[in-house]
């Protein structure tokens, strides 16, 4: 146990070379060193995760937005995914209306302009090269760049780019979002603590534990982690990674994991096919498949064990349900994942869980940090570059031909 987060590998020996792993164990002490001198250097990917890590903006310049009781965020990929899952993972706390623009959606678009009052909206447009296609689509199918607009956010980079030439012409507020900087890596820097702190969540809690994983034992399961999942990858065999999840305050956070793990390790013909599974509604339609279809998958399960209140009441029906009767949902959940992990073993397919006790900003913030770190030691581990995305520059360059 970890505090409020419970982490357990069940990834049996038989699916590891044991020669291969010895020779892997060398290369993650290197790695780790290189790791820890990335994160205290600046200009570095890594180095969200210093805890003196500096930020583009002054908390002073942000008050003038708290007014703002309705909120816009538009933007694609890694510029808008860490949002939504800390927004997703920590709405009870927020007492905005909170909307997200992530596609194409003209019917979304329409209905949205036609209930909003713009002048009360704030609006934060987010796209780290500045011209992505949808961000710059939606924007202007919002219509809401205006000179000296006072509900507008721009955030990219600074180079010679559409946004921050808008920001610039119409005198915008503007702040950079750094070159250096991936989207799918950007969560805990300006691109995720902007909107949580005008969401009116603790940013510093979040990013309190950016280091968390890299002191003491807790490196240990970073170890034995990226070394197992380095070893599957490299085996060939497990090619799915398959999210089994049991809370869907998660949803969102593990669509954001989707992108990191999919843009980062899926190169070179190696990498994991990340799919996200809503359980338990996915026992009755897909639980056949992964007990007993093709032995390619590894599976995470997520669940949040919080105290559940709403009880199941059988003291006037007489039926053969009497097993459910003072039950709560909560505890129902519980057992399937806990039948499900029981099948699991016994047919001895790989997985891992990851169990939250509680909700607040350092679980979410330990959660961030630990996948980011884990995917680039795993990429490191496998000879990738876990920072580039060379396929999806490609089509990006294809869809700017189509449409001159």
């Amino acid at each position: 146990m970890i505090n409020n987060l419970f982490l357990k590998n069940n990834i049996q020996e038989q699916y590891l070379k044991s020669k291969y792993s010895i020779k892997l164990s060398k290369q993650f002490k290197k790695i780790i060193l290189n790791i820890k001198k990335d994160i205290k250097s600046s200009n570095t990917t890594l180095n969200i995760l210093d805890s003196k890590f500096k930020f583009n903006f002054k908390i002073s310049d942000l008050k003038k937005f708290k007014k703002f009781k309705t909120i816009v965020f538009v933007g694609m990929g890694g510029s808008i995914l860490g949002t939504q899952g800390i927004y997703d993972f920590l709405k009870f706390k927020v007492k905005k209306k909170i909307y997200f623009f992530d596609d194409l959606n003209e019917k979304k678009l329409l209905n949205f302009k036609r209930k909003q009052n713009f002048k009360k909206v704030l609006f934060l447009i987010i796209s780290k090269s500045g011209n992505t296609v949808e961000t710059l689509s939606n924007t202007f199918a919002l219509n809401i760049i205006k000179k000296n607009s006072k509900n507008v956010i721009i955030l990219s980079d600074k180079k010679n780019n559409f946004l921050y030439s808008l920001s610039k012409k119409f005198d915008l507020f503007y702040i950079e979002h750094r070159d250096y900087l991936g989207g799918r890596y950007s969560v805990l820097s300006e691109i995720g603590m902007i909107p949580a702190y005008l969401m009116g969540l603790n940013i510093f809690k979040l990013r309190s534990n950016a280091s968390y994983w890299l002191k003491g034992k807790n490196i240990n399961f970073l170890k034995d982690s990226t070394i197992k999942l380095a070893s599957l990858i490299n085996s060939k065999k497990y090619k799915n990674l398959i999210f089994l999840n049991y809370s869907p305050e998660l949803e969102k956070f593990l669509f954001w994991c989707q992108q990191l793990i999919g843009e980062s390790l899926g190169k070179n013909n190696k990498g994991f096919f990340p799919v996200i599974s809503s359980v338990p509604k996915d026992h009755h339609s897909l639980l056949q498949l992964y007990l007993d279809g093709p032995k390619d998958k590894l599976f995470h399960i997520f669940s949040f064990e919080e105290k559940s209140k709403q009880k199941i009441n059988l003291k006037k029906i007489n039926n053969n349900q009497n097993f459910l009767n003072r039950k709560t949902i909560g505890s129902i959940k519980i057992a399937q994942k806990n039948a499900l992990i029981k099948a699991l073993k016994k047919n001895r397919i790989p997985f891992r869980e990851f169990k939250l006790k509680i909700t607040n900003e350092q679980i979410l913030g330990k959660l961030f940090s630990y996948f980011i770190l884990e995917t680039v030691i795993v990429a490191k581990l496998l000879k990738i570059n876990p920072f580039d995305q060379p396929a999806v520059e490609q089509v990006k360059i294809y869809t700017k031909e189509l449409l001159s």
